[in-house]
């Protein structure tokens, strides 16, 4: 999706959880001073090489998901390409999987991510508002290739293809550099992982508005959205609860 047409949707988003565009522009710009130089460069074309024509397997967060079971896919060439939304790193690497690339806004468990960068994976590090004192902590840990994205009009160095949560932000990104399919794993829009009921009606707020992105998304693209259930099935994305069949 393009920034002409994901931006009007973001700043209902942002009304509605009083996000300061101040907020976001400081830590964006905090983000690309950080940046290595070579991760400044080119990042939608890196991040397309990895992904383009590809099966592109999103990993999500869902409660007892864990890592997918990518040998039940076709070996077709080219192979299914793993991208991990943020925490569900951990999951892959216990899996044996180093995702190809990493959406994260630096909450989940980052040693994970920086290993995984490490390994090979490319770290897509986005800012807003109120991450930038682990924009200063964690950006400089990376060992490898980086890319950054941001909640504004896209600049050289800082991409905005649409999303809003980790999950749907790395399917936006799958879906604009043309993935031969986007398989959803793992991925729960209802059940938010917070304990502390504040946190937690807050982060239900965020889950459903990823929701109706990625509902629109999937009404638009050509490229196909489709949810891997846990039992071997891929089903046209529909939204709402991951399905933990195991028939």
């Amino acid at each position: 999706m393009e920034y002409s047409e994901w931006g009007p949707h973001y700043r209902r988003i942002a009304e509605e959880f009083g996000f300061p565009f101040d907020a976001e522009l400081r830590s964006a710009d905090r983000l690309e001073s950080l940046l290595p130089v070579p991760a400044r460069a080119s990042p939608l074309d890196r991040i397309a090489r990895r992904l383009s024509g590809r099966d592109v397997v999103v990993v999500g967060t869902a409660a007892g998901a864990g890592p997918p079971p990518i040998w039940r896919l076709p070996t077709t060439a080219p192979r299914a390409a793993v991208m991990a939304a943020d925490g569900a790193t951990a999951a892959c690497l216990e899996g044996g999987i180093v995702p190809e690339v990493i959406a994260t806004d630096l909450d989940g468990t980052m040693p994970a991510e920086v290993v995984a960068n490490g390994r090979g994976s490319l770290v897509v590090v986005h800012a807003h508002g109120d991450n930038l004192p682990a924009i200063d902590e964690w950006v400089p840990q990376f060992p490898a290739e980086l890319a950054g994205s941001w909640a504004g009009p896209p600049r050289p160095a800082l991409i905005d293809v649409g999303g809003f949560t980790d999950g749907d932000r790395a399917v936006f990104l799958a879906e604009h550099v043309r993935a031969h399919r986007v398989l959803l794993w793992g991925f729960d829009f209802e059940i938010p992982a917070e304990t502390e009921t504040a946190a937690r009606e807050r982060k239900r707020a965020k889950l459903a508005w990823a929701r109706r992105s990625l509902d629109a998304l999937a009404a638009r693209t050509p490229v196909p959205i489709l949810t891997w259930q846990r039992d071997g099935t891929l089903v046209p994305y529909a939204g709402g609860r991951y399905v933990a069949s195991t028939k």
